[in-house]
């Protein structure tokens, strides 16, 4: 079986957030996926099954556990089938650039990836936040809201996103998949910036999570009043993602780039 290695959400490699990506012929055991995800040790690890007919079946795992949705990985997943042409992808020549689309079975539903001039789109569920009464042990938030899978924290301004030293024993004891912290962005180009923290799924903190964007989207959109918005996930490697919410889907736009290549032996 091949796997690839790929940095997400960034255009250069050594930055973004690495996941595996794993082509499988025919779906695999679960146990036998969560050993492979913790033997590589990244933040998540995708399987895709690339054989047979209809939407390409997609399962995510953290070294820990199986997660429902995960972006960064989804993304490096569309990035490395676009680059071997592999099942389902649809290429067309034209209008600007090579253009190359994915279909995705997932226990998140159909998620559909487009990818052109280097940047990969998807379409996910929006996830809006509501108030919570969550306490994560963070002072001075200006909102705590739930969102599906993860507990949105809004701070003052990015300075205090940037400089937050989370206290990873509290929050590993809150029933949610990841605490994400931001506030409003502070350079040019940028409308927010984040930080995502998930010891409860055995990531300290994420470099870049594409679905905790599905949960900032909405909050951001309403919030400033506009629907196209830019992330920076402000982790150490960093990373940037755009946004375009419509009604309940949000489509998330990022780049990526492969760093290896191998096989599995087991």
């Amino acid at each position: 079986m091949q796997f690839f290695l790929v940095d997400a959400f960034t255009p250069s490699a050594f930055a973004g957030n690495t996941a595996a990506v794993v082509l499988l012929d025919a779906p695999a055991d679960p146990a036998w996926m969560q050993s492979v995800a913790a033997e590589f040790k990244h933040s998540e690890t995708a399987f895709v099954v690339t054989g047979g007919e209809g939407p390409l079946p997609l399962r995510w795992f953290t070294p820990a556990a199986e997660v429902d949705l995960c972006g960064h990985a989804t993304l490096a997943t569309a990035h490395v089938l676009g680059e071997l042409d592999a099942a389902r992808s649809v290429s067309v020549e034209g209008g600007g650039g090579r253009r190359v689309g994915q279909v995705f079975s997932t226990r998140s539903g159909e998620l559909a990836c487009r990818a052109e001039d280097g940047w990969v789109s998807m379409d996910f569920p929006a996830d809006m936040p509501v108030a919570s009464d969550d306490d994560p042990g963070i002072n001075d938030t200006v909102f705590v809201g739930r969102g599906v899978s993860d507990i949105l924290v809004v701070l003052g301004d990015a300075a205090s996103v940037r400089g937050f030293k989370p206290d990873l024993p509290t929050l590993a004891k809150l029933d949610t998949r990841c605490v994400i912290v931001t506030a409003p962005g502070d350079v040019d180009g940028v409308d927010f910036v984040s930080r995502v923290f998930g010891p409860a799924v055995g990531v300290d903190e994420d470099p870049v999570t594409g679905s905790a964007h599905c949960t900032l989207a909405p909050y951001w959109a309403a919030r400033l009043g506009r629907h196209e918005l830019v992330g920076e996930q402000a982790s150490e490697r960093g990373g940037i993602v755009r946004m375009i919410l419509n009604g309940d889907r949000v489509r998330l736009s990022g780049q990526a780039v492969t760093i290896a290549s191998g096989e599995l032996h087991v």
